[in-house]
Order: C-alpha cells, then sequence, then structure tokens
C-alpha cells in the first residue's frame, strides 16, 4: 500500500526538509507488521514527490494481531482472515500508524532548516491510490472536505472486465490544496482508519489523546466530528464519550454534543446534559444581553459555533467574527451557512482574518468583544501584546472572557495528571491566577471586572470555567 505527497512549492525539494526525509536517499523503517519505505520519484525546484510504502509481511501482521487483546474492528478478525485479507494492498490503519512513526517530526510541524515553512501553507497534492473506504466516496468527501481540501475520490470498480458486477469498497483518493504539511499528515493520520472503519489493533484509552492531540485545531470544529470520533475510537461509546468531554472541555468553537450528535456517536440514558461548550455560550450570549451590547466582536471566533447563538438573537445587529486562520474562517461559513441566509440575516455577518496580537483598526468602536476560550492558545509572552490590542486600542466598552479553571482538571476521567485540556494550550489558569491576570489588565486600561465560573460549581475545585465581564469604566458611570 502507498501514499503519496507532492509538491510544487518551488524550490519544491523544500519538501524533504520538511519531512525531514532527504530527497537523494531511500529510508526504510521497520514496523510491526513489515517494511515502511520513503523514496522520491521526482524531486526538482518545480515538482518533488515523496511516496511512503508500506510493505506488509502477511506473517508479521498474522503475529502481531495474535498477540494482546483480540478484540478489534478489523475485518479479517476471523482465523483465516489474519492470512488472507486485502491488508498488504489496501490503504488503512496500518498506513495510518507507520506515517506516524516515520513522519513522526513533520507531524508536530517540526523543522530546523526551514522552520517558517513549516508554519505555513503550500501547495499540496496527496494520493492514496487505494483505500478500503466503508461508505462510498460521499464519505471521504465529507471527512476531507471542510478541512480545506479538494477531493477527488473515484470508485474502484470491482473488474473493469465486468462492469454490471459494480464498485467495489475501495477508491482512488486524491487531496488537492494548500495547507501546512503538518496539518495535511494529521488529517490523514485520523481519517485514513476513519474511511476504512476499522482498527488493525485493541484500542485502549490511550487512543482518546492520540485522537485528540492528532485533532488539535480542527477536529473541534468538524462538522463530521461526531462520525470521526465513533470510527477512530472502533465504536466504543465510553471511550467516544470521554473524547467529545473533553472536546467539550476545550475550546467554545466545538460542535454541540447534545441531542443529535451525542445521539449518534454516544447513545446516554437518560437524554444527556447540556455540555460544558453549551453552558459556555449560554454564559457569554446572557452576558452580553446584560450589557445591553447591539455590535459584537467575537474575537477568535474559530468555528462559528457562538456566532451561531448570536444569529439567532435580534438584539445583536452587527456580529463580527475574527480569526487568524483562514481554515476556521472557512469551517465558520459552511457552519453558519451565509450563502443561504436571508439577505437581511446575512449582512449582520462578517468574517475577517485578524491575529489577536496586532492591533487592527476594524475592531475599533464595537459594544462589546468576546474572548471565548482564546487567552489560552496565546503564549504567555504575546499575552501583553493581545491585552494592549483589545483592552488598550479596540476598547469595547464590555469584554467577555472565558478559561479553563486548571484546578477542575483532575475531574477529567482520562486526562493525564499536569496535563491541559487542549494540546494547543500554552497554559492553564488556577482561580487565583485568573483573578489576578483581571484585576491587572483592569487597572491598567480602565475596566472594571466580575469573574464568576460556568457549569457544575465543584465545592473543591470549583467550575470547570471561568469567567470575566470587564466594563469600560467611564462607559460605566
Amino acid at each position: 500500500m502507498l501514499l503519496t505527497l507532492t509538491t510544487t512549492h518551488q524550490p519544491a525539494t523544500d519538501l524533504g526538509h520538511l519531512l525531514i526525509k532527504h530527497p537523494d536517499r531511500v529510508h526504510a523503517f521497520d514496523v510491526p507488521v513489515g517494511t515502511a519505505h520513503v523514496f522520491y520519484p521526482e524531486a526538482d525546484e518545480q515538482r518533488c514527490t515523496a511516496v511512503l510504502l508500506l510493505d506488509v509481511d502477511p506473517l508479521k501482521l498474522a503475529a502481531a494481531r495474535g498477540r494482546g487483546r483480540k478484540a478489534t474492528t478489523a475485518p479479517e478478525s476471523f482465523t483465516l482472515g489474519r492470512y488472507v485479507n486485502d491488508r498488504p494492498y489496501a490503504a488503512s490503519s496500518l498506513l495510518a500508524s507507520a506515517l506516524s512513526k516515520v513522519y513522526r517530526s513533520a507531524l508536530r510541524g517540526a523543522s530546523k532548516e526551514r522552520p517558517e515553512l513549516a508554519a505555513r501553507g503550500i501547495p499540496l497534492e496527496v494520493r492514496v491510490p487505494v483505500l478500503r473506504c466503508r461508505g462510498g466516496a460521499d464519505v471521504a468527501e465529507r471527512v476531507f472536505g471542510p478541512l480545506g481540501w479538494e477531493v477527488t475520490a473515484t470508485a474502484i470498480p470491482l473488474d473493469e472486465l465486468h462492469p454490471q458486477w459494480g464498485d467495489s469498497r475501495y477508491v482512488d483518493l486524491t487531496l488537492t490544496g494548500t495547507l501546512r504539511v503538518a496539518d495535511a499528515l494529521n488529517h490523514l493520520y485520523v481519517l485514513l482508519p476513519v474511511l476504512d472503519d476499522a482498527k488493525h489493533y485493541w484500542v485502549a484509552p490511550d487512543e482518546v489523546d492520540k485522537l485528540l492531540r492528532a485533532g488539535a485545531g480542527w477536529l473541534a470544529d468538524h462538522p463530521e466530528r461526531g462520525l470521526i470520533i465513533r470510527r477512530y475510537l472502533a465504536h466504543r461509546r465510553a471511550l467516544a464519550g470521554t473524547a467529545l468531554e473533553r472536546l467539550d472541555a476545550q475550546r467554545p468553537t466545538d460542535e454541540p454534543t447534545a441531542d443529535d450528535e451525542l445521539a449518534d456517536a454516544v447513545p446516554a440514558e437518560p437524554a444527556p446534559r447540556a455540555s460544558l461548550a453549551a453552558l459556555r455560550r449560554q454564559a457569554v450570549h446572557a452576558a452580553l444581553v446584560d450589557a445591553g451590547a447591539h455590535r459584537v466582536l467575537d474575537l477568535g471566533c474559530g468555528g462559528g459555533a457562538l456566532l451561531a447563538t448570536l444569529i439567532g438573537d435580534r438584539r445583536f445587529t452587527e456580529i463580527v467574527g475574527t480569526d487568524v486562520s483562514t481554515q476556521a474562517l472557512t469551517l465558520a461559513t459552511r457552519r453558519l451557512r451565509l450563502d443561504r441566509l436571508p439577505e437581511r440575516q446575512r449582512t449582520r455577518v462578517t468574517l475577517r482574518q485578524s491575529a489577536l496580537t496586532y492591533r487592527d483598526e476594524r475592531l475599533c468602536g464595537y459594544d462589546a468583544a468576546v474572548l471565548m476560550e482564546v487567552v489560552e492558545h496565546v503564549d504567555p509572552p504575546r499575552l501583553p501584546a493581545l491585552e494592549d490590542a483589545v483592552f488598550g486600542y479596540a476598547r469595547p466598552t464590555t469584554v467577555v472572557v472565558t478559561t479553563p479553571n486548571v484546578e477542575h482538571n483532575v475531574r477529567y476521567e482520562g486526562l493525564p495528571a499536569g496535563a491541559f485540556r487542549h494540546a494547543d494550550h500554552r497554559f492553564e489558569w488556577t482561580r487565583a491566577e485568573f483573578a489576578d491576570w483581571v484585576r491587572r489588565v483592569g487597572a491598567t486600561y480602565g475596566y472594571s471586572a466580575v469573574v464568576h465560573g460556568v457549569g457544575p460549581d465543584d465545592p473543591e475545585t470549583g467550575a470547570p470555567t471561568q469567567l470575566a465581564v470587564f466594563t469600560r469604566a467611564e462607559a460605566a458611570r
């Protein structure tokens, strides 16, 4: 089975620096089921292609499957299936595992030689010529399309000489787009086994950590995240529930998990309570209403979950969502269905690319601004720049800030001690630390503030989310 990654970025051979695999060499890596090879059939200034070829040894595969716990979702779980199956030929979770070993540093976005290139998107084309895809080409479009890829998934016929037999369970998949190499590899690492809908190994609780780490920045807002989580975690309801709960404890742009999604991913009895993400949105909405705001900024809007709530309230006459990520803004556009809204509704909403650590005159003069689960994604040395840009320069009348309460993390089963709720969090504050930050920012920029919790209030650890409402001093008089 193989996967190709091609770029036309110039010089195209920079791909070797991003993958940390020299184009002039053939690289070989031992993996539990065989050998993974990386080589470059073309590598010049205009075009460079890296091939990941996984050579599966059927005997090693059978031996690997015979070790450990027997419960897996792989279709060859029956005895004879261990030796007669499609695994050496069709892309599956085997290829995803090989990818994670071979491109370990590239998955993290690390590149000593080209750090600036690793941090930005370049033109990429990915091809997986034979991919087992349960649900057909439509599922491939549904999972890859929202991530910025142009998807071409062509069903492979059972037999080209007998077209009346119909299509096989395999597709020839091609993805094109302008993305970071790290993002592309993480998409593939998660979604190849999702499309296959099978894992070749026992799915243990640590798979939740792997999923959230690889899905950082995109899974929480993905419109098909229920399907992705369910399939990636081998339809294990308890693990899927843990993954959804931890996603809801991260950024506020998460897809709502109550009602249809939670019922689809992890059926519960009785009906599930409102997720923490939903409670946060409700608390922020209430704070904006109490402040009498009409023109509102959602700073770091991500996939637009809060924007969807605000659009439903006619009191908000102008709603602006900003994010540094164009991919997030694309997700927000799709979630809000801006192209389908009546013109009167559509003119109330604007999406803009903007970095919160830089002054932006387009954000001045608004009644309120929201930073919902945003500040913890900023490196601490850059926080003063954010404070200046929002509180010092834009100076909205009201600022609503939410952030995790790190003391409550001990209540999340499966979250390792000392770990943050999200792989992209740069810090998480205690209640005292957040209160100190609120007091300092208020004193520096002329705001008064009140702080309270969001979510169930634990007598020992406090609520899972902290919320502060800043009011500009001259506006309060």
